[in-house]
């Protein structure tokens, strides 16, 4: 509990990180907003849907766009109003839906910044102190290559879960084991369970890889299979703390969604409702961003209370794979 208390501050006392990723996040969803912008303007004309579609949501003319659109336009539909485009995510995720190939190249090029931003902002993080700009960039240049080796590892992990551990769970043993059931409403505990037991396994994944890059930073380390192993060790001589942590951290994601649910906006209109839905949706981002970085905090605080000490980020000599820094220090 005191760990997470100390990331928590410790990212609260970093307000222009926050601010950095969520200007990286527009960075990225700005270009494609205007170009659906463009796609729908065109499509508009000067028609009377236009007038209808200002005034609230038409949504025959939104099925008879998404049916006609392509690439990013088919992602133009009911599902991306307010609430809507959470659960929308949330489906895609349990249900490893395909997307769009822009929408998949966009997401690419996110994930590729966050790697790079990920090496300065972990520094950032275990010095405990504000880095300035030379200091961060310097660390963000120094583990970005080393961050994408390790997302190499990541990628093909993933690519097992949900390649193949998602379908033999939820296509392959679900269908044996609701062969003799014959009520529905057990079949959909069944499944329940089985998503359960899938996201179960996605939030192991990504809790070892936080870790590793956790260690591969406060340890300088270069070899990314000895930042996975040094996490592996980490994480089972310190279980508790890092389920307690990682409870913690779900409990407030969930908790940024629950608030989410009940102001976010609806289709609205024009003039203030259409600025407010706005605010509304982008103080939203800023949240689930913030989750993020606490959950990188927190872990971070957790690894240094047991290893380390706050401020500490090693710069030995590395020997092959990696000298094993902090478990010398008792």
């Amino acid at each position: 509990m005191k760990a997470w208390w100390d990331g928590l501050w410790r990212e609260c006392y970093a307000p222009a990180i926050l601010a950095g990723v969520w200007l990286l996040t527009l960075l990225v969803s700005v270009p494609m907003t205007i170009a659906l912008r463009g796609m729908l303007a065109q499509h508009f004309g000067r028609s009377l849907a236009a007038d209808t579609a200002a005034s609230g949501v038409n949504y025959d003319w939104m099925q008879e766009f998404s049916d006609q659109a392509t690439g990013l336009g088919v992602t133009f539909r009911p599902a991306v109003i307010g609430f809507g485009a959470v659960l929308d995510n949330a489906s895609a995720f349990i249900e490893d839906t395909e997307r769009p190939i822009v929408i998949v190249g966009a997401a690419s090029v996110y994930i590729l910044l966050w790697i790079f931003v990920a090496g300065g902002i972990i520094d950032r993080y275990a010095r405990n102190r504000p880095t300035r700009a030379r200091a961060f960039f310097s660390a963000c240049g120094v583990f970005f290559f080393r961050f994408l080796r390790l997302a190499v590892i990541q990628w093909l992990v993933y690519a097992l879960l949900f390649g193949y551990v998602h379908r033999w769970l939820l296509d392959t043993w679900y269908t044996r084991l609701i062969h003799d059931v014959s009520v529905e409403r057990s079949a959909f505990f069944i499944r329940l369970g089985l998503y359960a037991l899938f996201g179960l396994l996605v939030a192991i994944a990504t809790t070892i890889f936080d870790y590793a890059k956790v260690r591969a930073v406060v340890e300088y380390r270069r070899s990314m299979i000895g930042a996975i192993g040094a996490a592996l060790g980490f994480i089972r001589r310190n279980a508790g703390g890092v389920v307690v942590v990682f409870a913690l951290n779900l409990a407030l994601f969930t908790g940024v969604i629950a608030l989410y649910a009940l102001i976010a906006p609806g289709a609205g209109g024009t003039g203030a409702s259409m600025w407010i839905g706005l605010v509304i949706g982008q103080l939203y981002v800023l949240a689930r961003l913030w989750v993020k970085l606490v959950f990188w905090a927190s872990e971070i605080a957790l690894f240094q209370s047991r290893l380390a000490h706050a401020g500490y980020v090693a710069r030995p000599e590395p020997t092959w794979p990696d000298s094993p820094a902090a478990e010398a220090i008792s």
